[in-house]
């Protein structure tokens, strides 16, 4: 095991490129574009977290070929993206125990916690928490996929609104704060920071203009947003983030942008997307547009 260089990002983002076409899910690793969104929105955006060196760790094995990687999101979580031929208690449990030294949160008490996400097929790490004192929270993710194929629907524009891709530069502050209204409908204007911060979701190597999708209001105002991720080596793609403002909400602009964003793919000969969900109006919605197949990832929490 060691800490990464900036310069590794290109040979994690192979190795999920290799599990994910061996697997054909995300049940053992990330998709590709969920890593690059953490790299440049979650460490660059957010500061979740110093740099990527800081917090990412890799374990090797011949010819300098990556078996396993480790990662936070958020403060305090950990997640095992493992090769599954390298898939074994012994691996698992160096990873958890380098997690908790590097990983954990700690509060003014002095108290360290940490959340390891499970899938809830896997019995070894299961077990190997269990036995190491963590706790089974009551929140999950569904780690949501669909194949494309066939005839995707074209889902009907609510009266008064467009889909389409987002403008140059001067659109970035009123997409900006859509996400804000979005995703923070509770807490006062004055926290809104501003739109900068979407320079760096337009660094992602993954990013194209064509697939960052906006409903726009008839009055030129940003109502939702849908952002898709095409990676050509695997075929695939990756929703991240999808949001609505609420004072546009339940006008079909999710599904309506879903579908959009499904047919574009389909010309650039995409074979299967995915998308994550937590609550019950995102699992409807993504069921919704045809992600009923999943994977559910389990949080697993210690206290220590």
């Amino acid at each position: 095991m060691r800490r990464i260089g900036n310069e590794e990002y290109w040979r994690i983002r192979d190795f999920l490129r290799q599990v994910i076409l061996l697997r054909g899910k995300q049940d053992y690793c990330w998709h590709v574009a969920r890593f690059d969104y953490w790299r440049w929105h979650g460490i660059e955006n957010l500061q979740a977290y110093p740099s990527l060196d800081s917090s990412t760790f890799i374990w090797e094995i011949r010819d300098n070929r990556i078996a396993a990687v480790l990662n936070p999101e958020g403060k305090g979580e950990a997640f095992l993206q493992v090769h599954p031929d390298y898939h074994y208690r012994g691996q698992l449990e160096e990873m958890v125990t380098v997690a908790e030294e590097q990983l954990a949160a700690s509060d003014p008490s002095g108290e360290r916690r940490l959340k390891v996400w499970c899938n809830e097929h896997d019995a070894i790490l299961q077990e190997l928490l269990v036995g190491r004192g963590y706790t089974q929270e009551d929140y999950a993710e569904y780690q949501r996929w669909r194949v494309i194929d066939g005839q995707i629907p074209q889902a009907k524009v609510a009266p008064g609104y467009t889909v389409r891709s987002l403008g140059d530069k001067d659109e970035l502050p009123t997409r900006s704060w859509a996400s804000w209204k979005a995703f923070h409908p509770d807490e006062p204007d004055e926290r809104y920071e501003g739109w900068e911060w979407y320079f760096n979701i337009q660094r992602i190597p993954l990013y194209r203009r064509d697939l960052d999708l906006v409903s726009v209001a008839a009055n030129g105002e940003i109502a939702g947003f849908c952002t898709v991720w095409f990676d050509d080596a695997t075929r695939s793609a990756y929703f991240e983030p999808v949001g609505v403002m609420p004072a546009h909400q339940r006008r079909g602009l999710g599904k309506t942008m879903m579908y959009e964003g499904l047919n574009r793919l389909k010309r650039l000969g995409a074979t299967k997307a995915f998308v994550g969900s937590y609550e019950p109006v995102a699992h409807a919605l993504y069921a919704s547009a045809g992600f009923i197949e999943y994977d559910i990832s389990e949080a697993w929490f210690k206290t220590f």
